[in-house]
């Protein structure tokens, strides 16, 4: 089973950008599916997560009111809509999956998360 995050890259502040995480390898139990960030010397911080099959969602109140997650289940995606990007939201940012056949709750955790795709940079430009 493998996680490849892409659509990173370089954003004004005020910006937007869309990361997506597909899923290939054999089926496996997604349960949540995060996103978590790496600031440059900074330890690994839960950005969004979503339960995979029952769609709830949360996100990280220092992103609340501008990224969204969302999941397109026919594609095994899900992507992290970026807004009103921010200096400090440059990191590199990683989705994770939780392997967890039933999920009730949005770990923010990454100790919780059993499977990572390689990490995509993003970097906002003041």
């Amino acid at each position: 089973v493998q996680l490849q995050a892409s659509g990173g890259g370089l954003v004004q502040a005020g910006g937007s950008l869309t990361l997506s995480c597909a899923a290939s390898g054999r089926s496996f139990s997604r349960g949540v599916m995060g996103w978590f960030r790496q600031p440059p010397g900074k330890e690994r911080e839960f950005v969004a997560g979503i339960i995979w099959d029952g769609g709830r969602s949360a996100v990280a109140d220092s992103a609340k009111g501008r990224f969204t997650i969302s999941r397109d289940k026919s594609q095994s995606m899900v992507h992290l809509h970026m807004g009103g990007v921010e200096p400090e939201d440059t990191a590199t940012y990683f989705c994770a999956a939780s392997g967890t056949p039933v999920s009730r709750f949005i770990s923010l955790a990454s100790v919780k998360y059993a499977i990572w795709g390689q990490g995509t940079q993003v970097t906002v430009s003041s």
